[in-house]
């Protein structure tokens, strides 16, 4: 299948969204209704990079060729770094035949192990999931990821919300499933990928927040490539202090929503030439004009 962002030329002012994601891993758009919305709305780039999910790039890409919507192949990693989480947004694999693959294939084996074994305890706890069926009809009714437990707490009255749910999983048995961020990395560069570590900033419980210290520490075991600087999670100091550090090590930046179809994580339509360097990178030619894209 040739790529559809080969031989493709933007102008400086069109709209990219670069970080989404499907139901095919913890979204709550089904592809095709993510595609539609995009393409109605006009986006001229985006990447959908569903957690540990190479495998399903190709089709996205399908759906998205059908609307006229070049798709940019991505991934978001779940890997670790001395202990440390780190997410990575991996770019401009070949969908087909890639390394990557085996890599996110034992993350996602790992999680639905562990998925698997917490709904057991839930259950040799007492806790009782009847609408399970319907409360993972997106997975035909089958645990797939941790999030699918919370779910079905939260819909059964056993957590009141996202993060009760979270707690009693983690009491359950459930622990965070990584791969190794330096294999990623190497696995991403000979797959012709570049790596960006996904919102840096985030300073949610369980997230490791990577200020300009221990990213030089990270930088001078692991190459990547640059950082996601411009993410909903991000303040405006935190957006400040990226650029400030990606311009001085000449590394690149990326722009993203981080949808999953929740309320005030819609799509986000970002200027392509906050990206440039990265997306010319990737082999996407820039107009001189301000106004339209091709």
């Amino acid at each position: 299948m040739t790529s559809p962002t080969q031989n493709l030329t933007l102008a400086p002012s069109a709209s990219v969204d670069l970080h989404m994601h499907t139901n095919y891993s913890d979204g709550r758009w089904p592809a095709q209704q993510l595609i539609d919305y995009l393409a109605s709305e006009h986006f001229d780039l985006v990447a959908i990079t569903d957690h540990d999910r190479v495998d399903k790039v190709a089709e996205i890409r399908s759906l998205a060729a059908e609307k006229g919507l070049p798709v940019l192949s991505g991934v978001e990693i779940s890997t670790q770094w001395n202990g440390r989480m780190a997410h990575l947004l991996c770019y401009g694999f070949d969908p087909e035949q890639n390394d990557l693959r085996p890599i996110t294939e034992e993350v996602q084996r790992l999680q639905s192990e562990n998925t698997r074994e917490v709904n057991a305890e839930l259950r040799r706890q007492g806790l009782e999931f009847p609408l399970q069926e319907e409360v993972l009809a997106a997975n035909n009714g089958q645990l797939r990821f941790p999030f699918d437990n919370i779910r079905l707490l939260v819909a059964h009255g056993y957590a009141a919300d996202g993060r009760e749910g979270l707690q009693r999983i983690e009491q359950a048995g459930f622990h965070s499933i990584m791969a190794d961020m330096g294999e990623t990395v190497a696995a991403a560069h000979h797959s012709g990928a570049l790596c960006l570590i996904a919102h840096p900033g985030r300073r949610e419980r369980g997230f490791t927040y990577y200020d300009p210290a221990l990213l030089d520490s990270l930088r001078a075991e692991v190459p990547i490539d640059g950082l996601e600087v411009y993410h909903p999670y991000h303040s405006q100091e935190t957006i400040e202090t990226y650029l400030e550090y990606v311009q001085k090590h000449d590394l690149l930046l990326s722009t993203g929503s981080d949808s999953h179809s929740v309320s005030g994580r819609m799509p986000r339509k970002h200027r392509a030439e906050v990206s440039r360097k990265l997306l010319e990178r990737l082999g996407i030619r820039f107009t001189l004009d301000t106004n339209r894209s091709s």
